[in-house]
């Protein structure tokens, strides 16, 4: 039934304000669109204004059997007028485009939630697929939380049924009928999808017609429909943010920015070899599209020959980079032990994933700290930097870069799934504002004569152009002599040049350990690395909020650790380490610092939610918490 839309008077609307932040998870099929809809709804909601923070969470199967448990694909998106750290713990709305959808969700959604179901497809065999004895659109055990119940793919069909397209392919735009839908709950503009769908579909414009025909009815069944009481029209006023330019970005795409920027900086052309894998071969995409920066890209036959390329750009006076994410950084680990002893700068990100062995391909995880930290045969140290979010990759290249290449030495730059593939608002920075670090290539000979394995105060040996007249030279993977470069067996030279090597990475300059939120010294502190700054910092606030006395130290440098972390972790009584892992960052502070952290872990696949920390605050407080 039709009817006009109600019109919030001032009284209500000053009864009613709206919510500083939204919660919203579209959840289908792997082959709903899910991914497309969520993107292209933060698109629009970043052009609204507001602060965001998204969570794609895709099956782990390259193509599950299609309405089933194990092939839901989810897209969540927390926005608001105020700021954003995390993709939210509980939607506020869920669309389910089919049972297993649903199933798979419901159960995060907050009591009272509103639940958007595209009835169509509740169907006995998909019901069935789904594990449901009975369709729960019906039997009222979804009673605690809102219910709108939409023939969604019907509503679709007729939308698009002037455009003469196939069942199923008339179907592929009922995410754009649920977009549309979205689009007016929120009071957000067409137009800029509109232009996406004519662009995407250039080539096919009966396509574009069909899918921008879906979005408009999908937006229109929001003006006319009698659903006000269900749903009604929300508008979260934009965010209060620095003047700037904006733009948002994944963690893949910030982390390809940053290694640009972090060579323009070291004035270098970069060399990217690469293989493909999940999480990770979103950063070769994107640096494929930006030849114009000086930047070469390879794709491999295998991880071994993506990251001996790499070894090679940085032998020949490029700065080599590859990208993996565990099971192939296991791969790598051999070559990572040669440019290690070979001293050349490479940086390696790993963007991991739920593991051992293949694991959990589509899911997040922190459980290659050991392996970055520790991971090679022999005493083979190297500098460990971790991301904390989207944004952050950028300048965590860049650091990554700066080490690389002023100390010559490989650098393991560490991110996950939730980063890498998660979106955010990102300031564009004033490159201005960024210290040249340039390299100096050795060109002649210097008094005495060419040692190979000299070194600068920093340790750093000379990197050399192969070619360059006076200074021919050889490396390789055999203990080389101090100094001299030439292969040496000896007991004492290999105990020289180990240490060596260590003490190199041991005295690389890092920032000092800042506190993020909180007091110098208390009762307790909240040490996280990588992903969990959101939540934490959500968590250590609320908490704080209720007079608790706990602070909030997030790490970047693993190793080497700032040179103030040791003191300033045993000014608190108490340290915990929330990680998605089975604790090994908590290993780590306490063979370094003799501190008793304790571990939070968790290895879902799935990201912190904040009232998980919250509630280990509490509990590790007690009672003489404030």
């Amino acid at each position: 039934m039709a009817t006009a839309v109600h019109k919030v008077t001032s009284e209500e609307a000053a009864a009613n304000p709206p919510p500083e932040a939204v919660v919203v998870r579209f959840a289908g099929d792997s082959g709903d669109g899910m991914q497309l809809t969520g993107g292209q709804f933060t698109l629009s909601t970043a052009l609204t204004g507001n602060d965001l923070a998204t969570f794609p969470d895709f099956p782990a199967e390259i193509r599950a059997p299609q309405g089933t448990l194990f092939g839901v694909s989810a897209f969540q998106i927390n926005f608001g007028s105020t700021s954003i750290e995390t993709a939210g713990d509980a939607p506020d709305v869920l669309i389910a485009m089919n049972p297993a959808a649903l199933k798979v969700n419901v159960e995060t959604l907050k009591p009272g939630g509103l639940i958007i179901a595209d009835e169509g497809e509740f169907s006995d065999r998909n019901l069935a697929k789904a594990k449901y004895d009975a369709n729960p659109l019906e039997d009222d055990s979804l009673a605690k939380w809102q219910l709108m119940k939409l023939n969604i793919s019907q509503l679709t069909l007729d939308a698009v049924k002037p455009f003469g397209l196939g069942n199923k392919e008339a179907l592929r735009c009922k995410n754009m009928w649920t977009l549309g839908l979205a689009l007016w709950m929120f009071d957000r503009d067409r137009q800029p999808i509109i232009d996406w769908l004519k662009a995407k579909f250039a080539r096919a414009p009966e396509l574009a017609e069909a899918n921008i025909a879906a979005l408009d009815a999908g937006h229109a069944y929001g003006e006319t429909a009698e659903i006000g009481g269900q749903v009604g029209q929300l508008s979260v006023p934009a965010a209060s943010v620095e003047e700037g330019l904006y733009r948002t970005v994944t963690g893949a795409e910030s982390i390809s920015l940053g290694l640009v920027a972090g060579a323009q900086l070291a004035g270098l052309p970069m060399f990217f070899g690469g293989y493909p894998i999940t999480p990770a071969s979103a950063i070769l995409h994107h640096l494929s599209r930006l030849k114009e920066y000086g930047v070469t890209t390879f794709q491999a036959e295998d991880e071994i020959a993506a990251v001996a390329a790499a070894i090679g750009g940085s032998y020949a006076g490029q700065l080599g980079v590859t990208s993996s994410s565990g099971p192939g950084i296991a791969l790598k680990t051999e070559a990572i032990g040669l440019a290690i002893m070979t001293e050349l700068p490479l940086v390696v990100v790993n963007s991991q994933r739920g593991g051992p062995s293949t694991g959990l391909p589509t899911k997040t995880e922190q459980s290659d700290l050991y392996q970055a930290v520790y991971g090679r045969n022999g005493d083979a140290p190297m500098p460990v930097i971790a991301a904390r979010s989207a944004a952050d990759c950028f300048d965590a290249a860049i650091e990554a870069c700066r080490i690389a290449t002023q100390y010559m030495t490989p650098v393991m730059l560490l991110t996950d799934g939730y980063i890498a593939n998660a979106a955010e608002p990102w300031k564009v920075p004033d490159m201005s504002g960024y210290s040249p670090f340039p390299v100096r290539f050795l060109e002649e000979a210097p008094e005495g004569g060419f040692q190979p394995y000299a070194r600068d105060e920093k340790l750093a040996r000379p990197w050399v152009k192969p070619g360059t007249p006076g200074l021919l030279h050889r490396i390789g993977g055999i203990e080389k002599k101090a100094g001299s470069g030439n292969i040496d067996y000896s007991p004492e030279n290999h105990q020289a040049m180990t240490d060596l090597r260590a003490d190199k990475v041991a005295r690389i300059a890092v920032p000092d350990q800042d506190i993020e939120i909180g007091e110098v010294g208390g009762k307790l502190a909240v040490v996280g690395w990588g992903s969990t700054f959101g939540p934490i910092t959500q968590a250590v606030r609320r908490a704080r909020k209720k007079g608790l006395d706990v602070s909030h130290i997030h790490i970047r440098h693993i190793w080497p650790m700032p040179k103030n972390l040791g003191e300033l972790l045993k000014g608190y009584d108490k340290v915990l380490v929330p990680e998605m892992n089975t604790g090994q960052l908590k290993t780590l502070l306490r063979d370094q610092y003799l501190i008793d952290a304790k571990p939070l872990n968790k290895v879902s696949g799935q990201p912190f939610r904040i009232a998980e920390i919250e509630d280990a605050i509490e509990a590790a407080l007690g009672a003489d918490g404030k």
